[in-house]
This record gives structure tokens, sequence and C-alpha cells, in this order.
């Protein structure tokens, strides 16, 4: 397979692990080993005994048990740990299309979201995001774009990296349009549970759809995107059968330490969730406060799901460009869109990360030059 650099990683490379404040990282805060432990009586103890042979390929079973939880339709056996959610990706696409199919991708996107389908032949159609309409999406442009080989649509929502939630009604009316087509949806859900206002989440995308795959990871909402875990979730039996033995060929089976501690965190989520909500949601009031005094130079649309937004820089600027100047004088890190073939005049910005206020703050000192 021949595929295009990773963008976005291509530009986190030099600068992730160098630059103060990063302000445009998409995940939440993250804890220590000692800290996540700690939530559980006798996890210390426990730890200490994990066995450090292979593991189940298809994942811990109490872990998948756990995952399981997540949803209303789904049972352990439907259930498919991966080492995070890049190689669910690869897996996916992989057994899913090739040469001679078709399938359609929410954008601006995840770069891996439809390059590896694209590196494999298939022919990639985009749907684009309608920024005037808060990030909306068209359901009529999908419906003219189904073509007799369209094998799936890629979604993700809550989005990276606007923070667009589907509402509920488009959701369903988008099930609807693929059912009779027997088109698969492929739903990365990775901020699922990260919803501004509890009462908008939507539900699993596997739960109301037999053809639909979730995907969910430990990185972004929980924040912890050193275990390296992440997971599907279909009842589309052939699916899951085909991404399983795709798996011989990548690791075959995870890291037992990451495993048990992803149990951990799972079953003391509702205290991870609620942390990193406080941490977004006073975040959230910073921003709003910041985007007030430079409306003038940026337009902000205000997110209802996830950690991360997409402003619009609005004066004669290129945002990589002006994103590296940034790390280079303020050591403040944020992302052009430009990773994301988004053109060049917005950033995203991360506001799951305790330290926001002392960015922000390094990033006005910056912008004030431009005002």
């Amino acid at each position: 397979m021949k595929i295009p650099a990773f963008e976005l990683e291509r530009f986190f490379a030099p600068y992730e692990f160098s630059t103060k404040y990063l302000l445009g990282s998409s995940d939440c805060q993250s804890m220590s080993i000692n800290d996540l432990l700690a939530l559980e009586n006798g996890a210390s103890n426990a730890f200490g005994e994990v066995w450090l042979g292979y593991t189940e390929y298809e994942g811990n079973p109490q872990l998948r048990a756990e995952i399981a939880t997540l949803y209303t339709q789904i049972d352990p056996a439907q259930i498919l740990v991966f080492s995070g959610a890049e190689e669910a990706i690869f897996a996916y696409m992989n057994t899913t299309v090739g040469a001679g199919d078709h399938i359609i991708v929410h954008a601006p996107s995840y770069q891996s979201l439809y390059e590896i389908a694209r590196a494999n032949g298939c022919e990639v159609s985009f749907w684009m995001a309608d920024e005037a309409q808060g990030w909306d999406l068209d359901l009529n442009w999908l419906a003219d774009t189904i073509r007799p080989n369209t094998r799936a649509v890629i979604l993700n929502t809550p989005h990276n990296p606007t923070g667009y939630l589907m509402s509920r009604e488009k959701f369903e009316a988008l099930i609807t349009l693929l059912r009779p087509h027997g088109i698969e949806l492929f739903c990365d859900e990775v901020y699922r549970g990260l919803e501004h206002n509890p009462q908008d989440r939507l539900p699993a995308a596997c739960d109301n759809y037999e053809f639909a795959t979730s995907l969910g990871v430990m990185s972004k909402t929980y924040g912890l995107a050193g275990l390296r875990i992440g997971w599907v979730a279909t009842r589309n039996r052939a699916r899951y059968e085909r991404m399983a033995q795709f798996k011989d060929y990548t690791t075959i089976c995870n890291s037992a330490p990451s495993e048990f501690l992803s149990l951990i965190a799972l079953r003391q989520r509702e205290t991870i969730v609620r942390r990193n909500l406080d941490i977004i949601q006073q975040n959230l009031t910073l921003l709003d406060d910041f985007f007030v005094r430079y409306e003038s130079r940026i337009d902000w649309k205000r997110p209802r799901a996830g950690s991360i937004g997409f402003p619009r820089l609005k004066w004669d600027v290129n945002s990589e460009a002006f994103c590296v100047d940034l790390i280079e004088k303020c050591g403040v890190m944020l992302l052009p869109s430009t990773c994301f073939f988004a053109g060049d005049k917005h950033v995203r910005l991360g506001f799951g990360r305790a330290n926001m206020a002392q960015a922000l703050a390094e990033f006005e000192i910056h912008l004030h030059q431009f005002l």
C-alpha cells in the first residue's frame, strides 16, 4: 500500500513534546497510573498481579463486557478491542472497500477515515459540513451522491475538528436513508459522552442500525491516550469476523496492562467524564469571553460536544504559517486547517486540558499584533 503522509501527525511530530502549551490537542486532561488506580479499591494490588503473557485476540473478556455496557443492543461478543482507534480504522477500511468501491466521508475529516480506502483504490466523495449552518450536513446531497457501488458512509459525530453534533432527527433520517440500500455506516464516536448537554447525546450507531460499526477509544472522552486501547462495536457479524481476522496481521492481541487499566477507567467512567466535562465547561466560559473580545478577527461557532472547535481567522493570513509562528514565538500550539485539507483559514483549538487559561493568555499576547 502506498499512502500519503498523515498531515496532522507530521505537523505534530516536531512540536508536540517540546511546545509548552498544546492548545490544539483533541483529547481531555490525562492522569497518572497511580491516580487512575486510586479510583478503585484494590486496583493497585490487582494491577501488580496482571499476567504479561499473550492476551485474547478479541480483547480481555472483562473489558469487552464493560465496553458493552456503553451500548443498549450490543453484547460482549460484538466488541472487538484494538490497539487504539487508528488500528480499528485501518482494519475496517482494509476489510470493507477496495478498487471499484465508493464511500462517502463526512468532511473535514481525520485523514485515516478516507486515506486508507483511497490507497486501496476506493473512490471517495466528501460530504462537506456547512460552516454557515453550524457545520451541519445536507442529507439531500448525500442521497444524490449514493451510487450502486457505494459500500459505506463514514460519519464522525461528535465531530473532529468542528465539535459538531448531529441532531437526533437527522441521525435517524440518515439510517432510514441507508437501510434500503444495505449501505454500511461507520460511525466515529470517540467523543461520545462529552456532550455539553447530556440530553443531546445520540444513540450509538450500532444500537440503531444493523449494518453500523461504532468506533470508541480511551483517548478522547477519558483522556487516556497512553493506554492505546480502542474498539469497535457492531451487530454485523460478517464485518466483525473480517476485522478480527485482519488483526492477525497487525497487533494480534493487545497490551495486558493497558486492557486492565482501561477496565478500571471504564468502571470509574462517571468520575472521569464528570471531571473532564467540568474542565471543558470552565474552559468554554473563558473562550466565550475571549471570542467576544476578538470577534473582529476570529469567527467562533461554539461546539455542542467534545473538547475541540474550529475557529476561522478573519484576516489575511495562512493558518499554517500563523500556527508555526505562534509555536516559535509563544510556545503555544494550535493545529492549522491544512492538516485537514480544509483550506488555510481555520485552526483546531482544544479546550479539554487543565492549563488552557495559561495557554490562552499566551495566545492573546501573540494575537495583539494582528489587531
